[in-house]
């Protein structure tokens, strides 16, 4: 207790200069959780969009099936197994029939990945629903990236051209019924949507798919014959792989952040050893230990990193609730990146996160206000109490 109240007493004592290295520790605490913050709510949100919206529960691959080389596209599709069959019309399944094909939007030349699939299929959220619209063109359904690249509106129609099951191209028109919004890129960009049975026939491929999209729920998870199943861990790999390399990047400029505060506290540390050897020499004179004219320092430096968590929290809080309510807007053409991220990220905060960066923070001061203590241990009382330097 007499510990505290002396490491207290000479906090409060420094003046300026303790708020100062308080304020930059307590800067850095919150810049750390901020940036954690967010790294965490994009991770959540792009993984969440990308099952929503293309992977459901899991995808099953024909065996041919590639999704990184389109000229695997002409031998990657199958017969439907009756086993698969079953799930479909439970809803479950969700096949998907890929070619590659070619689109004339205002006379330019554009390749575009042709996919149909089912009308009435709600195992992912592409508004497939207009896809049963009777017209004489073919009913597609395109992303919002995609209709801006190509300059194309609901109503629009365009010529499209693809090669069939024996080689012999073929094409027809395409009228654009329904344009939706995704932050999934992968089934945007390049993408046209239509009925899977109107392409079967285009194609001359009757009860065949390339992919086929299991429920968030339940559903298949099984190899079926030459179908291989693809779970979360697989399709997200990539995704993962990338929050990896952000949070180690994070973990540079936390080093750094860290690294001003610890300096400013070190030093602080050094010099006030050495402004007060007349005062230790004096405690030890009397009968204080080395170890209790330590505890002191060391005390001191926990309680900067106590003040500066509690600075933190009187300023940061609501700083990082406004921006998690509102989220931070991402700016202009960051839906390029090839990867799932919103107009807007929503930083997640978790307890875990905040008690673990804390702790951490916390520690690494105290290791810091610990390492110049060790001068006062090679101090001579008598020497100290005369004012002479060691």
């Amino acid at each position: 207790m007499l510990s505290i109240k002396l490491a207290w007493r000479n906090l409060i004592g420094a003046g300026l200069r303790t708020w100062l290295n308080v304020f930059v520790l307590s800067l850095s605490f919150l810049i750390i959780i901020w940036h954690k913050g967010i790294i965490a709510g994009w991770d959540r949100q792009a993984q969440r969009d990308t099952i929503n919206d293309e992977i459901g529960g899991g995808v099953f691959w024909h065996k041919n099936y590639d999704p990184y080389d389109i000229f695997t596209l002409v031998d990657a599709h199958g017969k439907i197994p009756e086993k698969m069959q079953t799930e479909i019309k439970k809803d479950k399944l969700s096949p998907i029939l890929i070619t590659q094909a070619t689109i004339y939007p205002e006379g330019r030349v554009q390749t575009i990945l042709l996919k149909g699939i089912i009308h009435s299929q709600t195992v992912v959220n592409i508004p497939t629903a207009k896809l049963s619209t009777n017209m004489e063109e073919i009913p597609a359904v395109i992303g919002t990236k995609m209709a801006k690249n190509n300059n194309l509106k609901v109503g629009d129609v365009v010529t499209a051209r693809w090669r069939d099951a024996n080689g012999v191209f073929d094409a027809d028109e395409l009228k654009i019924v329904e344009i939706f919004k995704t932050n999934v890129p992968t089934i945007d960009n390049g993408q046209v949507w239509i009925p899977l049975s109107k392409m079967q026939s285009m194609l001359q491929m009757p009860g065949e798919a390339t992919i086929a999209i299991t429920a968030k729920e339940d559903g298949l998870r099984k190899n079926v014959g030459s179908w291989i199943f693809k779970d979360h861990n697989y399709l997200l790999k990539e995704f993962k792989e990338m929050i990896k390399m952000k949070n180690f990047g994070g973990y540079v400029m936390w080093l750094v952040l860290l690294s001003l505060a610890w300096l400013a506290i070190f030093d602080t540390q050094v010099l006030s050893i050495f402004r007060r050897q007349k005062e230790i020499g004096t405690n030890i004179a009397l009968g204080m230990t080395r170890g209790q004219v330590i505890k002191i320092f060391t005390v001191e430096g926990v309680m900067y990193g106590v003040l500066a968590a509690i600075l933190a929290v009187l300023y940061g809080a609501p700083l990082l609730y406004l921006q998690a309510k509102n989220g931070m807007v991402m700016p202009e053409g960051s839906d390029e990146y090839g990867m799932a991220i919103s107009d807007k990220i929503f930083p997640y905060y978790s307890f875990g996160m905040v008690l673990i960066t804390a702790t951490i923070t916390l520690i690494s001061v105290i290791i810091v206000s610990f390492l110049p203590t060790k001068r006062i241990a090679k101090m001579n009382p008598t020497d100290a109490i005369r004012g002479k330097v060691q």
